[in-house]
C-alpha cells in the first residue's frame, strides 16, 4: 500500500461502565447523543475534517451496534480502497486469542495493520468524548517541535485536576514529568487521552513494555518510560470545548446544554460537520396539540404533547396529553398519551404506556448503583416496556419489556430489570 504521513488508532472498546444500563448493551462510542449522532461520531468527524483518510477502529466490548453503524465508513467518507476505516477486533494469534488488555496493549496487537501503510506518525484517540479538533494543527506543532510525542492538554479547574493524569511542563509546555491523579498537582494541564507518536519511537516503546506489563498503557507506563528514557515530548494545548460524558450526570448535562440558543457546542456549524449514519427519515410533525420550547427534534418524529428543553432522537413518538422536560428521549421510542417525563433519560426502541409518570418523589440515591444514579436522573434501557399507570421516582432504573411492577409503582433509588441481567 501507499505510504502514508499520518493514521489514526482509535479506541473504541469501553465499556463506559458509569453510564449504567445505557452502555449494558453497547460499547460506549455508540451510546446515541444528540439526537441523531453517536458519541463517535465527533471523533471521526474529526479525523475526515482534519484530512485523515486511513483509521483503524479498536473495538472489544458489544461491538455489534457500533460495527453496524461504522459499516465500511460511508457517511465520513472513509470508504477508500488505500485506507479508510477499518474494524479491529481482538484476534486469534498463533494457537490462542487475547484480549485487548490496556490502551497500548491494543495498538501493540496491531502493530501490523500499522506498519502496513508505513506511516511517520500515529495519531492515538479514543471514541468516548465530545468535541471538535483540527489534529492537523497539533501535527503541525510535533513537526515543529521535532516530538518523538505530542500529548494534547486542557486547562482543568484546580480542584478537579487530582481526578486526570497531569502533564508537568516547562515553560515551553516540554514534559518533564507525568502524574496520575496526584493527590496534591503541581499545575492544571490534564492529559486529553489524544497522543500523536512519531510511529518509529512508538513501536519500539510498544515492543519493550509488551516485554515488561501485558497490560501495557499509555498513561501508567508507555508514556513515563518514554520520559525515563528522555524522549522529547511535548504537551499540546486544547482550549475549545471538550466533554467527557462518561457518567449519567455528565451525559445528560451535555445532551442538554444543546438546546441554548447559543450552545457552548454548535452541532451545525458548516466549516466543521459532523457525520453521521442515520436512514433518510420523514420529515418531523408537529400536531396541533403539540407545544414545544427549546428542543432538537430529529427526523420522523410526532409530536402531540407538551416537550420542554428536551432532546429527542429520530422517529420518536410523544403522544397527545404527555408532557416532557429536561429529558432525553432516543430513537423509535413512544411515550404515550397523558404521560409525565421529568428529568429522564429514554433509551433506544422503549415504550411508555399511557398514564406513567417518571421522575418524581424525593431525590433518594440509587440502592443498588448509588455511584451511578445520584442526581434525580431516572433511566429506561433500550428495548423496555412500561406499562400504563406506572409511576417511576428518582435515580431509578428499569430494564425489560415483561416486569412486574408492584402497585404499579416504582419508589425513588429503586431498580427493576429482567432477569439474568446485572446492573
Amino acid at each position: 500500500m501507499r505510504k502514508k504521513d499520518i493514521i489514526a488508532m482509535l479506541l473504541a472498546g469501553g465499556q463506559g461502565s458509569r453510564l449504567g444500563i445505557l452502555s449494558k448493551t453497547k460499547a460506549k462510542p455508540a451510546v446515541p447523543f444528540g439526537g441523531k449522532y453517536r458519541i463517535i461520531d465527533f471523533t471521526l468527524s474529526n479525523c475526515v475534517n482534519s484530512g485523515i483518510d486511513t483509521v483503524g477502529i479498536l473495538t472489544q466490548y458489544q461491538p455489534l451496534i457500533l460495527n453496524r453503524h461504522i459499516g465500511i465508513g460511508i457517511p465520513w467518507d472513509l470508504d477508500r480502497s488505500n485506507g479508510g476505516a477499518t474494524i479491529l477486533a481482538p484476534h486469534l494469534k498463533g494457537t490462542q486469542g487475547e484480549w485487548y488488555s490496556g490502551t497500548a496493549n491494543a495498538i501493540y496487537q496491531n502493530i501490523s495493520y500499522i506498519d502496513s501503510y508505513n506511516p511517520e506518525y500515529v495519531l492515538v484517540i479514543s471514541g468516548d468524548h465530545i468535541y471538535k479538533m483540527d489534529y492537523s494543527k497539533m501535527l503541525e506543532y510535533h513537526q515543529e517541535k521535532n516530538c518523538d510525542a505530542t500529548i494534547a492538554v486542557l486547562e482543568v479547574d484546580w480542584n478537579e485536576a487530582n481526578r486526570f493524569g497531569i502533564m508537568n511542563t516547562d515553560e515551553n509546555d516540554k514534559i518533564f514529568e507525568f502524574e496520575e491523579k496526584p493527590k496534591n498537582p503541581k499545575n492544571n494541564l490534564a492529559s486529553m487521552g489524544i497522543y500523536i507518536f512519531t510511529w518509529e519511537k512508538l513501536r519500539q516503546a510498544l515492543i519493550d513494555d509488551n516485554k515488561i506489563h501485558q497490560d501495557s498503557d499509555f498513561g501508567k507506563h508507555i508514556i513515563p518510560a518514554m520520559l525515563d528514557s528522555n524522549q522529547n515530548l511535548y504537551a499540546y494545548r486544547f482550549d475549545s470545548y471538550w466533554k467527557d460524558v462518561g457518567t449519567i450526570e455528565s451525559y445528560w448535562s451535555a445532551n442538554m446544554e444543546l438546546v441554548k440558543a447559543l450552545p457552548n457546542f454548535n452541532l451545525y456549524e458548516d466549516f466543521w460537520k459532523i457525520y453521521t449514519c442515520v436512514d433518510h427519515q420523514v420529515p418531523e410533525y408537529i400536531g396541533d396539540t403539540a407545544d414545544i420550547n427549546t428542543c432538537i427534534i430529529s427526523e420522523g418524529c410526532e409530536i402531540y404533547g407538551q416537550v420542554y428543553n428536551c432532546v429527542l432522537g429520530y422517529n420518536v413518538v410523544v403522544e397527545e396529553g404527555t408532557f416532557l422536560k429536561d429529558s432525553i428521549v432516543m430513537a423509535n421510542s413512544i411515550i404515550k398519551k397523558n404521560s409525565v417525563l421529568d428529568r429522564c433519560i429514554i433509551d433506544e426502541n422503549v415504550t411508555i404506556g399511557e398514564n406513567v409518570k417518571i421522575g418524581v418523589g424525593d431525590n433518594i440515591a440509587n440502592v443498588l448503583e448509588p455511584k451511578i444514579y445520584n442526581t434525580g436522573i431516572s433511566v429506561i434501557g433500550e428495548n423496555s416496556f412500561v406499562p400504563d399507570n406506572v409511576t417511576i421516582g428518582k435515580n431509578c432504573v428499569v430494564f425489560g419489556d415483561e416486569l412486574n411492577f408492584q402497585n404499579n409503582c416504582l419508589e425513588s433509588g429503586q431498580s427493576l430489570i429482567m432477569d439474568k441481567v446485572k446492573l
